[in-house]
């Protein structure tokens, strides 16, 4: 079997610690709840009305599951720090894997949100898979896992994303019309 040795370089990354904690912004709030809610199409009753969620069992509103990652994602100014994913995908730009895809991404909840958290996260790549051949180009596969935690250091939630940094196959290699 041939070696890769932009695969060793690349896989190595693995080894390396999470990323320093990137705090979200904001403590999870009714606003923002609100404007998440209205831009998914999202009406359940627990996230914007207090009586309802005290029905269901909730001491407040809860924030939506899935909003997890809004409340640390980085914004336009691309805050975060950096990892082992940080540092893998800046070699795969360097040796011309320029073009990125998310391919797949699993979130695990531990519990609901609550009005006052205050979130923060770390990030480390958990794996790269050998260089692929795709129909986008040949590739590698970057899998990292994101845990997110509040204020107090419970893990609330965890993150599996994975991207596929490649070269784009030319029209003339796939077969497909320019």
């Amino acid at each position: 079997m041939e070696t890769d040795p932009l695969y060793e370089t690349v896989s190595a990354h693995t080894a390396d610690p999470p990323s320093e904690p990137v705090s979200a912004w904001d403590p999870v709030n009714q606003p923002m709840i609100r404007h998440w809610c209205d831009a998914m199409g999202d009406e359940l009753p627990i996230y914007t009305d207090a009586a309802a969620a005290r029905a269901a069992g909730h001491p407040d509103v809860v924030a939506p599951p899935a909003s997890l990652q809004a409340w640390t994602m980085p914004g336009l100014r691309m805050r975060g720090a950096e990892d082992g994913s940080t540092r893998a995908q800046a070699t795969l730009v360097k040796a011309g894997y320029l073009a990125v895809v998310a391919t797949d991404c699993q979130q695990t909840y531990h519990r609901y949100l609550t009005v006052g958290d205050h979130l923060y996260a770390t990030t480390r790549l958990d794996s790269v898979s050998p260089r692929k051949k795709t129909a986008l180009g040949e590739g590698y596969f970057l899998t990292s896992i994101t845990e997110y935690r509040d204020q107090h250091g419970e893990l609330v939630g965890e993150m599996l994303f994975r991207t596929l940094w490649f070269k784009p196959a030319r029209a003339q290699d796939t077969g497909a019309q320019a």
